[in-house]
């Protein structure tokens, strides 16, 4: 998701001004002047002064509601690893904005809830995706569903982190790891609707089936075979 020269120099702009001055004393005012452009073609790239701060949440929520489509049924938990690695290398890519991000949301509590009401966007679309996946309606399933959510959101979450604090040097390989220890604690559901249906069996024998119907149905229904 590359960026306009325009849209880096604002940002650039912003955040040598909230070390300067802090996030409350910057204006956009500030921050266009600053970046050598016009309040209008600040508001042309970003909402908000805020908006500057935070990566374009929106695209992302998209590029992983694409990648999650794509899979079947039997490919659904690689799906949800390749988005969260999306989301990963996004930041990545951002490099040295992330960091300084990561700074400025630390010290600024407006910012801090509004990283965790957007975190919160993430862990939701995780959780209806698994939650179809499962296609089990019942309120066990469902807790299933928001825990493995929870769990792939915390597993980002920790890897980005120790690599925003450069505790890292290989922030995809940690999160591929992190990712296969999250999908090892929930196993694939058993497929819906197999006590049901018709079981057809075929084989040869020497049999009446008069005789044999009755053994044939125990085995479908499961009691033994006497």
């Amino acid at each position: 998701m590359s960026k306009s020269p325009t849209r880096i120099r604002l940002a650039d702009a912003a955040f040598a001004l909230f070390d300067e001055r802090g996030y409350e004393q910057t204006t956009v005012d500030d921050i266009a002047e600053r970046a050598g452009v016009g309040r209008t073609t600040f508001f042309r790239h970003y909402r908000s002064k805020e908006a500057v701060i935070f990566p374009d949440h929106d695209r992302l929520l998209e590029l992983i509601r694409d990648r999650l489509a794509t899979s079947s049924h039997r490919t659904a938990l690689v799906a949800v690893s390749d988005a969260v690695r999306l989301v990963l290398l996004h930041y990545i890519e951002e490099g040295d904005l992330a960091r300084r991000r990561y700074a400025l949301t630390s010290k600024v509590s407006a910012l801090r809830d509004r990283e965790i009401a957007s975190v919160a966007r993430y862990q939701r679309l995780f959780r209806e995706f698994i939650a179809e996946w499962m296609g089990d309606p019942t309120k066990s399933a469902s807790l299933r569903a928001e825990l493995m959510a929870a769990s792939v959101a915390a597993a980002h979450n920790h890897v980005l982190r120790r690599w925003l604090r450069g505790e890292c040097a290989d922030p995809v390989a940690e999160l591929d790891e992190a990712m296969g220890e999250v999908l090892a604690l929930f196993p694939a559901p058993t497929a819906r609707g197999r006590s049901g249906g018709t079981t057809v069996i075929a084989f040869r024998t020497g049999q009446d089936l008069d005789v044999l119907l009755p053994s044939l149905r125990r085995v479908v229904e499961g009691a033994p075979v006497l």
